[in-house]
This record gives structure tokens, sequence and C-alpha cells, in this order.
């Protein structure tokens, strides 16, 4: 018995795109999945995009206010993809509307507007999903059951990096992104977030960090229109960058580990360099997003000069099955989607979380707080434990 389940998808720009793609295969891949979404409504403020979404993607209704999709008896899960500042008013909203919600990292500017949603959510019984997509990669799920079954001993030391070159260009948009309020932080929002995720995910909480920010570049230019992903606005009015491009944090971690978390959004000759690189008293970890199917693998009893070598991930690692027949086969970003779709609709099929939930979320938020503590006064600050 399949069961169809309307669905709506709030701000419609790149991410809002990807949520809809993700919709669409997610029976295909998951055929034994017992919901079906429907592309019940679309929402975006931006004049003729809801309209261009329906049109591509069989929306059945489009509207410019976010509210009437809480309104909607049709809808009942949502989507969240819209700006950063809108998400604790929307994800509380849709809660309380008894939507089931699946939100966009970072959940909102601050780690109370997390907690704000995953509290509604809680009171509301609905089912809460966040898009913290690397997580998902078969690879990342390979390494931390490697992790925790000993492979490499106990971990000594880790490093997370988030590097691009998105804001590198002196022409990029002066858009929301790097605006205080409707941003709220700049790089640690967008790229350390996934970073704060993964070090928890691969290897437990953090209970104190210290960091370090910077803006590289000061001034951008105001765009004349609306904007969608990372637009460029050459000749405009130049106003100021209100939040870091780059931050650099040192973490321990609650089983002693220590880690290095650096992320940057300006970094010229990178795109997309994610991964991660964890070492313990007998070996040793690596992931690069760029090669999303492989783990670089020591383990052994050499300890000096150990070898190195490359594990490509197959039908046994994670959700590889559903997409890939055999190990070294490609998957893509936008299969990390499919995957969390399918997690988000699982868990409104059986009533049981699958995959990164809102209290993932605030516990993240509250490790970006206490990095911008920390940059603010130079010191060593504990993180705070989730109420």
């Amino acid at each position: 018995m399949v069961d169809t389940l309307g669905v709506a998808v709030v701000g419609f720009g790149w991410m809002g795109r990807v949520h809809t793609q993700a919709y669409a295969r997610v029976a295909h891949h998951y055929p034994l999945l017992p919901l079906r979404p429907e592309l019940v409504a679309v929402a975006e403020e931006v004049p003729g995009r809801a309209e261009e979404a329906a049109a591509q993607f069989g929306f059945a209704s489009t509207t410019r206010d976010w509210r009437e999709v809480a309104a909607d008896p049709r809808v009942k899960a949502v989507s969240v993809t819209a700006p950063n500042f809108l998400h604790r008013e929307i994800g509380v909203a849709m809660a309380e509307a008894g939507k089931h919600l699946w939100i966009e990292k970072p959940v909102g500017l601050t780690a109370a507007d997390a907690r704000a949603v995953a509290d509604a959510v809680a009171r509301a019984g609905v089912q809460g999903a966040v898009g913290f997509n690397y997580r998902n990669a078969p690879a990342v799920e390979a390494a931390r059951d490697l992790i925790a079954a000993g492979e490499i001993g106990t971990v000594t030391h880790a490093r997370i990096r988030l590097f691009s070159d998105y804001a590198a260009h002196p022409e990029a948009a002066l858009t929301w992104r790097y605006e205080r309020e409707r941003g709220g932080s700049g790089v640690l929002g967008d790229l350390a977030s996934h970073g704060a995720d993964l070090a928890r995910f691969l290897l437990g909480d953090i209970v104190s960090l210290a960091a370090d920010t910077a803006v590289f570049l000061p001034e951008r230019a105001r765009p004349a229109g609306a904007t969608a992903g990372h637009s460029r606005a050459a000749g405009g009015e130049l106003g100021p960058v209100e939040n870091e491009d780059y931050v650099g944090c040192l973490l321990r971690f609650a089983s002693g580990a220590r880690g290095v978390l650096e992320a940057c959004r300006v970094s010229v000759g990178e795109q997309n360099n994610y991964g991660f690189e964890v070492h313990g008293t007998r070996g040793a970890v690596s992931w690069d997003f760029r090669r999303m199917n492989e783990l670089a693998v020591s383990r052994g009893t050499t300890y000096q000069d150990q070898p190195v070598s490359t594990v490509y991930v197959g039908p046994g690692h994670g959700e590889f099955a559903a997409f890939q027949p055999g190990a070294a086969n490609a998957m893509g970003y936008d299969d990390l989607k499919v995957i969390e779709a399918y997690r988000f609709l699982r868990s409104i099929a059986e009533g049981t979380p699958y995959g990164a939930v809102l209290a993932d979320a605030v516990r993240s938020a509250a490790v970006l707080d206490a990095m911008s503590r920390s940059a603010e006064s130079g010191a060593w600050i504990a993180v705070d434990a989730p109420a």
C-alpha cells in the first residue's frame, strides 16, 4: 500500500530546486517507500519564480506568501529553503500548523533560533529533518563505522576543512548572505555548520573550542534586482560585508580527542574542497568530497611508514545500493539530497526519526555560537549542552 503525501517547498532558489528534484527522484531509488511525495505548492517571493518552478516541476499551486502554505490542508510536509533569517519564523509556523518539516541548515541565525524550531517540532509531534547532506555520503558513514569499530585505534586528532571560492570574486553581489541581520554569521552558518555536524557525527560531542575569524573582502556591490545563488553585481553601490569570510577553530572533544575545523568562502583555487582526516593510535581515515565515493585508510600494526589504501565504497555502505550496483560507480551531490528526502519521508511513514534531525541542528548551532563568542573574546569557550 502506497500513500500520497502532499509536500510544499518554501523558497525556490538553488536549494529549493535541489529539494524538489529529490522529491521527484525518491520513488525511483526507493520503490518500497510507502509514501509518494506529491508536489502541491511552491512559495517564493521573487515575482515569476514560483510560476517557473510550477511549469518545470508540476507544482499544483504557487504563492508569494509562505503563510498560505501553512494554511493549506493539502500540504502535509514542507521543505524550508528560504534565507537563514526566515528559518525560525517559517519553521515554527509550519510545525504549529502540523506540517512535517525538512529545513535547511543552519536553522536560523543562532542556537536559540534552532532550539525554537526544534521545540515547535517536538510540541507538534511532527517529524523534523535538517539539511546536513554531507553526512549522508556512504563513504562518510563507512568512515564513522570504521572509527566506531576501533579499526584505527583510539582517535587522537582530526582535521575538518571546508574551502570554497564561491565568494572569492570581488564582484560577488552583496546579498543577504553577507548581512548580519538576514544572514547571521557568514561562513560559520554556511560551511562551518556542516563541519560542526561532521565532527560530531564522526567523533562525538565537542566540549570546548577556540576560534578566530576574518573578513578578507570587506565591501561588495549591492545587486540591482533579485538574485539567485552567488550572483555578481559589478558597478553597484558598495556596502559593507558584515560577517566572516573565514574561520579557524581548535576543538576539544568529550572523548579527549583534539581537532581543527577550518572554513573559508573566499579561497581562490579551491572548488568545494570539503573533507576530513581522522587519526588514531593505530591508523587513520580521510575523505575528500571531490572524490566522494572513496576513503583513504591506514590500519595495521606497522605504525611508522604504515601504508595508506584507497577503499571504494559499494552496496554494503550506507545507502549506496539504492543508486549503484557495484563499488567505484560514482554518486553525486544531488544523490545525497535524495537520501535525505528518503530518510525524511521514512521518518514520517514510520513515526521514527532517521538521519539528521533538529537536535543535530541545535548542537551544531551551539558550536557556531561558541565559535562567535571565542572569536570576539580571544578565549577558549565551553560549548553549551543542548537544553
